[in-house]
């Protein structure tokens, strides 16, 4: 029961980790490196977030696993957990094929115009922070804190 709480509390935390890092910290800053083109940045943006799309998924199916195990998730984890699926395929199979659209028109030359899909994407990264803090708060809250020795018991 142990391994499974603290599970539950890891697998969100490590995804948290991942899109606070690589979205909020590494994709600004990369622009902004000595020698990075506008094409380059979008050519490794591309493969970063491929790769934090593929490891959100992953982890969002541990993180359905370990739900489905005792001790049992309330109905409210349940809608967190349906609502973090419900955005990551929003992201991940309508906001990002989008945008890799029009780095593919940047790469190439082009220019693609205004979008609103950044902002899109953007949103849909914070709205997953957001259900992730949820699930974390939700979990931490429900664990029963184990005193070292029980004080109750007749000392010998």
């Amino acid at each position: 029961m142990r391994t499974v709480l603290v599970l539950r509390l890891a697998v969100p935390a490590a995804w948290f980790g991942l899109i606070l890092g690589l979205s909020f910290i590494e994709t600004p800053l990369k622009f902004t490196a000595p020698g990075i083109t506008v094409p380059l940045g979008l050519g490794i943006g591309r493969i970063v977030f491929t790769a934090l799309a593929i490891a959100g998924a992953v982890l969002l199916v541990a993180l359905t696993a370990v739900a489905a195990m005792r001790p049992r998730v309330a109905r409210g984890g349940w809608v967190t957990i349906g609502m973090l699926w419900l955005v990551l395929a929003v992201q991940s199979l309508a906001i990002r094929p989008a945008l890799s659209a029009r780095s593919d028109v940047v790469i190439a030359g082009g220019d693609p115009g205004p979008s609103w899909l950044h902002y899109g994407y953007i949103a849909a990264d914070v709205a997953i922070l957001a259900l992730l803090v949820v699930w974390i708060v939700t979990v931490a809250r429900g664990i029963r804190l184990v005193a070292p020795f029980d004080r109750t018991a007749p000392s010998s």
